[in-house]
């Protein structure tokens, strides 16, 4: 029996447009046994000219401007929304209005009111809608999450997290959108954090309560060059315009299951290309890990006999860990680009049985209550209870 086809539409050609593209082309060819299969059909951006080269090169079957085209296609029956996080709620609204099915990007919003919304168009529609938190379907973090729930570690005490990365130390980085709120609403708080908290409410359980701050580094950039910005330089002078989100973020929380929680996001940890890491410690142990190692979970047993304990290495490429029946034979690594192979496959899924899949809508509305209220403590100094 044939597979139902799901026609894609993908609004954004970038950096996540293309690792989007990987989870739609790969889909089929790592699991056969998908209940639908994705069809690359258009890809569109600001740019008619540029979507063009990037469907040539990412393999989708045609180009287009703006994102009108793909949220009000005939063939189109789902939207996958990989723009700024200033769009997220215009397309996906307008997509499930649509009746089309909705993938989007990570933070959900720019606020938890745009979340609300789009939250009420999909559930009006009766469409299936997936945020993309891929850092769940790492199937190490799927192991972490079957030990947790096993009682491996006990009870949750502490979650702590860093995410460091480095691309913009150079105080003469460009003020690209991302540096700008009003097309981002935050940093690296929104850009990073969001995982962390993902990660928290994933493996700890949901927040409390926060306090947190936040800082800008380089409080003025040059001006982007080119690529229809109007933005350039005059007389020969370097133009500087300001930097109005944070460049790091750090904050303390507690859950509403009793444990603590901390943890610091930033763009400037030199040497650190994609440094997310976590620790997780419990009454019975401790797992922890570190994205520049994904196949690799680490757990401690407080409970093994004296002179043996220690932290136990788990390469999580056998067949039995989650995903990877779609691979390699065991000790054969995975990548990062895998991540979105296994969240396509499970949207896919979902597509056909009608049930939506995780993380769906109210995961990333809840992160985006978080983020948000890290933006009011630093601006207030006061403990911020989480209200959704």
């Amino acid at each position: 029996m044939m597979r139902k086809q799901v026609n894609v539409g993908i609004v954004g050609y970038g950096f996540m447009g293309k690792a989007h593209s990987v989870g739609y082309r790969d889909c089929a060819f790592a699991f056969p046994d998908v209940k639908a299969e994705p069809v690359m059909k258009e890809i569109c951006g600001l740019v008619k000219e540029e979507a063009e080269q990037y469907a040539s090169q990412f393999g989708w079957q045609r180009a287009g401007q703006g994102y009108e085209g793909v949220v009000n296609a005939d063939d189109i029956d789902l939207v996958d929304v990989s723009v700024g996080n200033d769009l997220h709620r215009e397309i996906a609204v307008t997509a499930a209005k649509n009746g089309k099915h909705i993938l989007c990007e990570k933070p959900m919003a720019m606020t938890v009111a745009e979340c609300k919304e789009m939250i009420e168009a999909v559930e009006k529609a009766g469409v299936i809608a997936m945020i993309n938190f891929n850092y769940r379907r790492i199937p190490a973090i799927e192991l972490a999450k079957i030990m947790v729930d096993k009682g491996m570690i006990g009870t949750p005490y502490h979650f702590r997290s860093v995410y460091l990365q480095d691309w913009i130390v150079d105080p003469e980085f460009p003020l690209v959108r991302r540096r700008q709120k009003d097309m981002a609403r935050t940093g690296a708080h929104g850009d990073l954090t969001a995982h962390s908290i993902d990660m928290a409410r994933y493996l700890c359980g949901e927040f409390e309560s926060i306090n947190g701050m936040m800082k800008t580094f380089i409080e003025r950039r040059p001006l982007p060059q080119g690529s229809g910005s109007g933005l350039s330089k005059a007389d020969g002078a370097t133009q500087y315009g300001d930097v109005t989100v944070d460049d790091a973020t750090v904050f303390m929380a507690k859950f509403k299951n009793g444990a603590i929680g901390t943890f610091e996001a930033t763009r400037f940890a030199s040497g650190h290309g994609n440094g997310l890491q976590f620790e997780l410690n419990g009454s019975e142990g401790c797992i922890r890990f570190n994205l520049e190692r994904l196949n690799e979970i680490e757990y401690y047993n407080f409970r093994d006999e004296e002179g043996f304990k220690g932290w136990k290495t788990i390469l999580a490429t056998n067949p039995v860990h989650p995903f990877l029946k779609g691979w390699w034979p065991e000790g054969h690594i995975i990548g990062w680009q895998q991540t979105f192979v296994h969240q396509v496959y499970l949207l896919m899924n979902g597509i056909a049985t009608g049930d939506n899949p995780a993380p769906d809508f109210y995961d990333g509305m809840k992160c985006q209550a978080v983020l948000e209220a890290v933006e009011q403590s630093s601006a207030t100094g006061q403990w911020v209870d989480i209200c959704v």
